[in-house]
């Protein structure tokens, strides 16, 4: 689906690719990995034919360079920074199907899935939205288009714990879509990739198939019991959509499969009032497998 073959890429006298080779085939979901000006960015704008190279990209044959306006209809983009559109929503999802032959119905009906009510901002300028409202937006208009590659550059930073359920659902629903996820941290992503790319000062360092048990679509029951209340601990844990069921000492909710780390790392914050964990994966089939319980 895309060959990218010897391509390098310099900054007057810095060199910021250096002879990068990769294909991706459909059904790849990569985690695009590596530090601040490892590369990540200016690969992906290579491949969206915003920048000349030398060397050669090809997306199902096709050079983004020559054939740009082709190209981007076969790609559903997320950039990690909102672009500084005065354009109010409706008009530009408006815009956005027409230039991709898309249904805006389609979009409109994943914002709703995202937790945004396009019918509250849809005269507001996009550069008035908040940070979630816009990476909703934008991610609605990226998985609205009927499209089999996603480039997605941190897609997920903005969104609130449901957003990102949500998100994740969408995705799972998109298993034979191809898939660049560019992160700064691996287990921001893991469990939505089965392969990782990782740069560094411009070259691949690593280029390997990776396996996860937890499924990208399933959710997890989670039961939280604390020594004592806190009210911290409280504010925190509602943001997660978790519910009291005891005085502030039980807490219950649902945590995406693929959000477990990023949840586990912020309950480590509070691993002195946490008396308990028990987090069951939710099967489709209505019964609870057991998959992890501390105590």
């Amino acid at each position: 689906m895309i060959n990218i073959k010897g391509v390098s890429k310099q900054f007057r006298r810095v060199r910021v690719l250096n002879n990068i080779d990769l294909d991706i085939n459909h059904g790849d979901r990569i985690a695009l990995v590596g530090s601040n000006g490892a590369g990540k960015t200016t690969l992906i704008r290579c491949l969206l034919g915003e920048y000349n190279f030398q060397g050669s990209i090809t997306v199902d044959g096709l050079a983004p360079g020559k054939n740009r306006t082709e190209v981007l209809k076969r790609i559903g983009f997320v950039p990690q920074l909102s672009p500084p559109l005065k354009m109010p929503v409706a008009q530009l999802i408006k815009f956005a199907s027409g230039v991709c032959d898309s249904s805006p119905e389609k979009m409109l009906a994943i914002c709703s899935q995202l937790g945004l009510d396009v019918s509250q901002v849809k005269t507001r300028p996009f550069n008035k939205l908040s940070g979630g409202q816009k990476q909703k937006l934008l991610i609605s208009i990226a998985l609205g288009r009927d499209t089999d590659l996603l480039v997605l550059d941190e897609p997920a930073a903005n969104l609130d714990p449901e957003a990102r359920h949500r998100f994740f659902q969408l995705l799972a629903d998109r298993q034979h879509a191809a898939m660049i996820i560019s992160s700064h941290r691996l287990d921001e992503v893991a469990a939505l990739v089965n392969r990782v790319v990782e740069m560094d000062q411009g070259v691949v360092v690593l280029n390997d198939h990776v396996a996860d048990q937890i499924d990208i679509g399933s959710v997890l029951d989670c039961r939280l019991t604390l020594n004592r209340a806190d009210s911290a601990f409280a504010e925190t844990i509602r943001e997660w959509g978790f519910a009291d069921s005891k005085n502030g000492l039980v807490w219950q909710g649902e945590v995406a499969g693929p959000d477990r780390l990023r949840f586990l790392g912020v309950l480590s914050r509070y691993a002195a009032l946490i008396k308990g964990i028990q987090l069951d994966e939710n099967n489709k089939a209505g019964e609870t497998d057991v998959s992890a319980r501390i105590a």
